[in-house]
């Protein structure tokens, strides 16, 4: 049976998601004296939170929920049960947000400490949606 367009993006996004999570966990044991290590561990931050927000979005539309943005899609999610904390899930995208669009020291840290309390429930919702059979 041939997967459609949808299912083989949902595969390889959840293939990327993954190992973007791990690449965060690699970055969130390293020390953040350094403003590069820093740096780099909130681009990866961003790039989990985008690909967890598109997996999510085309999990959506595999069960015919229509999602235009971000926090629509992690509405929908939450709506689906899928998500278990929506406040920490639309901080996350707030953070996002905050740090793609500017950058300030202060806010940076003040991120990085968000981030790690945020990883464990990134790593909690994948594997829930793993085991669920949706991921």
């Amino acid at each position: 049976m041939d997967l459609s367009h949808n299912e083989r993006k949902l595969t390889q996004s959840v293939n990327n998601l993954e190992k973007s999570l791990l690449r965060l966990e690699e970055a969130l044991q390293e020390d953040h004296q350094n403003s590069l290590i820093v740096d780099g561990t909130i681009q990866r931050f961003e790039f989990t939170i985008e690909l967890f927000w598109k997996s999510l979005k085309r999990l959506l539309q595999n069960e015919g929920i229509e999602a235009n943005t971000p926090k629509e899609t992690l509405k929908g999610a939450y709506q689906a049960r899928w998500l278990h904390d929506e406040t920490a899930w639309l901080q996350m995208l707030k953070d996002r947000n905050e740090t793609s669009h500017t950058y300030n020291e202060r806010l940076a840290l003040e991120i990085l400490g968000n981030i790690k309390d945020y990883y464990p429930e990134m790593k909690r919702t994948f594997v829930f949606l793993k085991e669920k059979g949706l991921f």
